[in-house]
């Protein structure tokens, strides 16, 4: 029966026509559904999908209803909607009785997977329940289910599908490939071989077996048959598969020892991801060493970068040997140490430790004391052949790297090295090292235990001679005079470099010590025997001093004139006391003509002021009063800080005063009262104005002007005078506590007394001696604060001295300034200047610090220490304000006369502008020098090894560049800034080496 009608019959509700508004409704809503299938099966998804949504919206059956809700997610799963998955979740809930819930899975996840989307595929396959497949489909089901486990590569559920399809007949051929795949990536090459063995003879498959069943026969160790199957689609394969197929044929060769026919197999693989790893760099390397090619298996081996296994260590110690083969030690140094430090292979550890020793000693070493290095391989290997020639060689690595401190601890230390003769001269050489720095007193120590093993003549006679020198500037001139004499009856002394200036520091110890006869006989055997030179011509004038204290005048004459014709730096001295010795023969005309032209012939000596003055004296004893008035006010105009200019006007006034101008005399008095207070020509003044006032009858002015005087008490002058003398006893008996105890109450009881300039530096030297620094600077500042005295001169420098112990510049400055200036002694002068510029740059002050040094190297009477000193001032201020030119060519001067830390500092620059100038190689030559003659100073070892690394690098090293820094960072931890600096170069370097090589780890990077 009709279903209309059996409706219309059940229900006798609906009138004719309604059922024919149902009918035609019906028939439109089917007619629009096959529509939409029609659509959906053209794939034409989108307008399927929008006329499937109408016929849903208006279906009044069930059926249609959820057949469209089936389409319209199959529809979006198609056009990869982002709802696709939800849509058909929806269907499955809605429509649970719907006859398409399992093909909707099905045909969803056949859609994902042909489409390439295999973690979508099996998503939608875990869905399905197999059991309601045909065979047909159940078969698909395993294949795409195996496959796309596959890809993800979880092989063992793709092993299990793949299994249930073994033997389909259109399944089956490509079921077997992957499971030979699986057996092949698992390494049961045997299961490989029988599945693969099974499809080698269908065409689709030939291409890849024949990688794969090479490469397998490779693995197997069949290398010959390996070769042969690659060699066989070799020229046929597409680029990638060719790349792989050479390195297996490359492999193949190497492993057989045929590295000739290995290279350019090895040399076509291209990489993985188009990278290297460090084992592809080894083998490459390894052939090129084994066929005598050094240089192209260095331009492999050093490519190895991060290498921690057997591979690496292998590597490094072939890239030593080949470095050696091309005389590059330094290079050699460095990988053998590589080597040393892993220990895959003992042999090769051992060898290489024992080869880095060696080259250690032979180059240097920056990252390790040598003797360390050696020391520490016999002691780890205590039974090697080679330990005999390396314990000699322990002891002179210890010289040839200068550390002389480490070469005593271990003879004074270690019975097993014990050797007499090297301890006598390592002794000598580091006592030299400290006279050098000048730390006399410890210098003094050292060339005792040198003279405590006399083994060798020559060091005995040397380490006498230098310790009777660091006696002489410490003023212990009687210790000096006794080694002085020691020395010449030594049976070597005449080999010795230091022979020849024996007499010379004989007649200056005998000129200390007052003895002159004795000083002018040594200082005319060196001037007769010395070759022309400034020490010869200072001899001169010394000499000229000896004749001239004892009365000795006319020989006098003839050796200033001789240090004068000689050229000497001191010319203006010795002019100044050719001119004085005239004086004493009678030639006053010629004393006084050498007194006027003095300061025309040097017009910036430091003895213009003297000769003034004592021109002066000399127009007074010629009764030329008048002369000598002008004389003396030409000196106060001109040299208004000297300190003969209260003397000058002291004599001025007497001239006055002995010419009946007592008025005049008596105001000029008062003037150096005034302004030099507590001075002994101020005494002097108060005492003659004292006169002239008691001549006058002006008593009571006296009184008053006195009062107005702090260091003048009258009524006190006496127990003023005893007190001071009390203390003054015993400072110069050196009963130094009493002294200080007595000085101290002498200034609590007198502050302003009569000879308070006195007692405040005599207690200040006293303290000076005991390194009370703090206490002493006070009373120093006080004699510095008063007028000029003789004592002024010597207070500054100490004040000086001690503000620049505490590292208090800016005091010290302000003192070294006025010293400066006021000096009358050359050596203060050189002292005020030196330290000037030292103060300066360390206030930043550059500019004043270069101008400080400038005026030191204008100096000619300064020693090479003192040189070294101003041109790395100016040196180190070139390079904080960025003049790099002026900096070179400071430090070039530098290393020409510069020792110890001043000569590694100078060293380290030239390396720096070698590298700066892209002379790698000679920047390189230079750091090694560093290494070798310089270990001791560690700091610039370190920098010197960043530049080290820069210049390999920009050479095409990168595994040396690599390993110094990481040595670096390694071993020099206590300078932070740079091992930061290393650690910034090395990132940079790592992440231009990942780019080639796969075995490179950089910061997130494996």
């Amino acid at each position: 029966m009709n279903k209309n009608l059996i409706t219309l019959a059940f229900f006798g509700l609906f009138s004719l026509s309604t059922i024919a508004q149902q009918t035609a409704a019906f028939t439109n809503e089917l007619a629009l559904y096959n529509k939409a299938i029609e659509l959906y099966n053209n794939q034409q998804f989108l307008a399927a999908q929008s006329l499937f949504t109408q016929v849903k919206q208006s279906a009044t059956d069930m059926t249609v209803e959820g057949d469209c809700a089936y389409y319209i997610a199959n529809c979006a799963v198609r056009f990869n909607q982002q709802n696709a998955d939800a849509l058909m979740e929806e269907f499955v809930a809605e429509y649970p009785t719907s006859i398409k819930r399992n093909d909707a899975y099905l045909n969803v996840a056949h859609y994902y997977f042909e489409n390439g989307r295999y973690a979508y595929a099996r998503k939608w396959y875990d869905k399905i329940d197999p059991s309601g497949l045909s065979r047909a489909e159940r078969e698909r089901f395993d294949f795409n289910n195996g496959y796309a486990y596959f890809t993800s590569k979880r092989y063992n559920e793709a092993k299990n599908y793949f299994n249930r399809v073994s033997t389909s007949q259109q399944y089956g051929s490509q079921a077997k490939y992957y499971l030979g795949f699986i057996a092949y990536e698992g390494d049961d090459y045997q299961e490989a071989t029988q599945l693969f063995d099974e499809v080698q003879d269908q065409e689709r498959y030939a291409e890849g077996l024949s990688y794969y069943q090479a490469d397998m026969n490779f693995k197997l160790g069949n290398f010959q048959k390996a070769i042969d199957m690659a060699m066989e689609q070799y020229d046929s394969s597409n680029p990638r598969e060719r790349s792989e197929l050479a390195k297996i044929i490359g492999e193949s060769h190497f492993n057989l020892e045929q590295y000739s026919q290995a290279i350019p197999f090895l040399q076509e693989y291209k990489g993985r991801r188009g990278k290297w790893n460090n084992t592809d760099y080894y083998q490459l390397g390894y052939a090129f060493y084994k066929q005598g090619d050094f240089q192209k298996a260095i331009s492999e081996f050093n490519k190895i970068i991060d290498g921690n296994n057997s591979v690496a260590q292998n590597a490094y110690y072939h890239l030593a040997e080949s470095y050696l083969k091309l005389d590059q030690k330094q290079q050699a140094l460095n990988a053998f140490k590589n080597a040393s430090e892993m220990d895959f292979s003992a042999e090769i550890k051992e060898d290489a430790w024992l080869n880095y020793a060696k080259l250690s000693y032979d180059i240097g070493n920056s990252y390790q004391p040598v003797p360390q290095v050696l020391q520490s391989f016999m002691e780890a290997y205590p039974d090697n052949a080679n330990n005999d020639a390396l314990e000699s060689l322990l002891i002179d690595s210890y010289i040839s790297s200068k550390n002389y401190a480490g070469a005593i601890e271990l003879l004074e230390n270690n019975k097993r090295f014990e050797n007499k003769l090297a301890y006598q001269k390592v002794t000598f050489l580091r006592g030299m090292e400290l006279y050098n720095e000048g730390a006399y007193d410890e210098a003094v120590t050292l060339f005792e235990k040198s003279l405590s093993e006399p083994r060798e003549d020559l060091y005995t006679a040397r380490a006498t001679y230098w310790k009777a020198e660091s006696d002489y500037l410490k003023a212990r001139f009687e210790e000096a005079l006794l080694g002085y004499k020691q020395f010449l009856q030594l049976p070597k002394a005449q080999s010795t470099p230091e022979y020849s200036h024996t007499h010379y520091h004989l007649g200056y110890t005998q000129f200390k010590l007052k003895n002159y006869p004795e000083a002018i006989s040594h200082f005319k055997t060196f001037t007769n025997t010395a070759p022309q030179g400034p020490r010869k011509n200072d001899a001169y004038v010394r000499l000229g001093d000896s004749y001239f204290v004892t009365s000795q005048y006319w020989p006098a004459l003839e050796q200033y004139n001789a240090a004068i014709e000689s050229g000497t730096t001191d010319a203006d001295y010795a002019a100044f006391q050719k001119a004085i010795s005239y004086g004493f023969v009678d030639r006053i005309d010629q004393k006084v003509d050498g007194l006027k032209a003095f300061g025309g012939a040097y017009p910036n000596s430091i003895y213009r002021d003297d000769a003034l003055y004592e021109l002066g004296n000399t127009y007074v004893a010629l009764d030329e009063n008048a002369t000598a008035v002008s004389t003396y006010d030409a000196l106060v105009r001109q040299h208004p800080k000297s300190s003969y200019v209260s003397k000058g006007l002291l004599k001025k006034a007497l001239i006055f005063d002995n010419t009946n101008r007592s008025n005049e005399a008596l105001q000029i008095f008062k003037k150096v009262a005034a302004d030099f207070p507590g001075t002994s020509e101020a005494l002097q003044a108060v005492s003659s104005a004292k006169i002239i006032y008691i001549d006058q009858g002006r008593v009571d002015e006296y009184a008053n002007w006195v009062a107005t005087l702090d260091f003048v008490e009258v009524a006190d002058n006496e127990l003023d005078d005893a007190a001071y003398q009390a203390a003054e006893q015993p400072y110069l008996e050196n009963k130094s506590q009493l002294a200080k105890k007595r000085f101290a109450t002498y200034l609590n009881d007198f502050p302003n007394g009569r000879h308070a300039l006195q007692a405040h530096f005599y207690l200040a030297q006293l303290l000076f001696a005991e390194n009370a620094s703090a206490e002493a600077i006070p009373h120093y500042e006080y004699v510095v604060n008063q007028e000029r005295s003789e004592f002024t001169e010597q207070a500054l420098a100490r004040v000086s001295e001690l503000y620049l112990g505490q590292k208090n510049y800016e005091k010290s400055l302000q003192y070294l300034k006025r010293l400066e200036v006021e000096a009358d002694f050359p050596q203060n002068i050189i002292f005020a200047q030196t330290n000037s510029m030292k103060a300066s740059f360390e206030l930043k002050q550059y500019q004043e610090a270069v101008q400080y040094a400038e005026k030191v190297l204008e100096n000619g009477k300064i020693d090479n220490t003192i040189k070294s000193d101003a041109q790395v001032i100016i040196a180190r201020s070139a390079i904080k304000t960025g003049d790099e030119p002026r900096a070179k060519s400071a430090y070039a001067a530098v290393s020409t006369i510069a020792t110890g830390a001043l000569a590694a500092e100078a060293l380290y620059y030239d390396a720096y502008f070698k590298h700066k100038e892209q002379a790698y190689e000679a920047s390189n030559a230079s750091v090694q020098r560093l290494a070798k003659d310089f270990a001791a100073y560690k700091r610039y070892g370190a920098k010197g090894l960043i530049l080290m690394a820069k210049n390999f690098y920009a050479l095409g090293d990168a595994y040396q560049a690599t390993y110094i820094l990481e040595s670096v960072i390694t071993n020099f931890a206590e300078f932070t800034e740079v091992v930061n600096e290393a650690k910034a170069e090395l990132e940079v370097i790592k992440a231009n080496e990942a780019k080639t090589n796969a075995s490179v780890e950089t910061d997130g990077n494996d």
